[in-house]
């Protein structure tokens, strides 16, 4: 058994039903917790719309390339094509850390999925929703996520705005 977070974003179409639909799909996957939804500025170098994101918690029988396959799967059945990194999506789901029974993390600097994830740390669109759903979060390797949310510039933290409860 192992433990993930999961971050996943959408900005194109029906951003908050596609989000949803990931989510229920997350149920049968062993949901633990989710977030609210939070919409959040683009991310990167592409004019984009903005995204709306949560943080999901699962809990099963996966190891960490079995969560990295699921979460391939949620963007296929969004219809995720890849195309411009860090572009518009309908769906994108990342593997945030993984950890084992015992609370350890699992650790990968495979280029398919290096864990935890090389830029969650940065991302106020991760650690926001993280937080709220679990105060005593912590990024392994990097730290408590409080911590971590304190560190980022102002504007980036106030940039993601709870935006509704999920039904």
């Amino acid at each position: 058994m192992t433990r993930a977070v999961l971050s996943l974003g959408a900005n194109l179409g029906d951003r908050a039903g596609t989000l949803r639909t990931a989510l229920r799909a997350l149920t049968g996957e062993g949901l633990v917790a989710r977030s609210v939804l939070y919409e959040t500025p683009p991310w990167g170098p592409v004019e984009q719309p903005p995204y709306l994101n949560a943080v999901a918690v699962v809990r099963g029988d996966r190891d960490a390339a079995g969560w990295l396959a699921l979460a391939h799967e949620l963007e296929q059945a969004a219809g995720r094509t890849r195309g411009v990194r860090f572009g518009p999506r309908t769906l994108d789901v990342d593997v945030v850390t993984v950890t084992d029974d015992d609370g350890r993390p699992v650790l990968s600097e495979d280029p398919e999925l290096t864990l935890p994830h090389p830029r969650a740390h940065e991302r106020a669109f991760v650690l926001v929703p993280w937080l709220a759903l679990d105060p005593a979060a912590v990024l392994p390797g990097r730290g408590a996520v409080r911590e971590l949310l304190a560190a980022l510039p102002p504007e980036d933290v106030e940039g993601v705005e709870r935006w509704e409860q999920l039904a």
